[in-house]
């Protein structure tokens, strides 16, 4: 009865949380644009939250620094299965114009299968909103709802 009634409930409201592994916050502040009134992403059902506990989605921003790559590791291990990696712009990516730098470990697809790039350098708003829907697409498929 109680894992009904969990299915029902997390079926259309997916939480995010958030990683900065070293951004230079531009697409920091896009994915905070996404949830404001204006593109209001909060009325799909996404919602911000500040455990890796509670989320189904886990957003990454920024090219994977050496010293960032544990913690966000260990973060994503906390977020329960079955769970959806989106990486957002170009820097979790490939590192963008950080590649090969002397403190860079990325890109997070080495360490962790990512399940949506949303590229861009910061990605546009839309196209933000198009990768969560992809995600959540991808997370029911995971969890075997239709």
């Amino acid at each position: 009865m109680f894992k009904k009634l969990i299915e029902e409930s997390t079926e259309k409201s997916p939480w995010l949380f958030h990683i900065n592994a070293g951004s230079c916050n531009g697409c920091d502040i896009e994915l905070v644009s996404v949830l404001t009134p204006r593109f209001d992403a909060e009325r799909l059902g996404y919602k911000l939250v500040g455990s890796p506990r509670h989320a189904d989605i886990v957003v990454v921003t920024g090219p994977v620094t050496k010293q960032s790559l544990p913690r966000v590791l260990r973060a994503i291990s906390q977020v329960p299965e079955p769970r959806c990696i989106v990486t957002m712009g170009s820097c979790p990516q490939s590192g963008n114009v950080f590649k090969e730098s002397y403190s860079i470990a990325g890109p997070l697809s080495k360490y962790v299968h990512v399940d949506v790039d949303v590229a861009g350098c910061a990605p546009r708003p839309q196209a933000v909103i198009d990768g969560l829907a992809l995600a959540s697409k991808i997370l029911k498929e995971k969890r075997g709802q239709k």
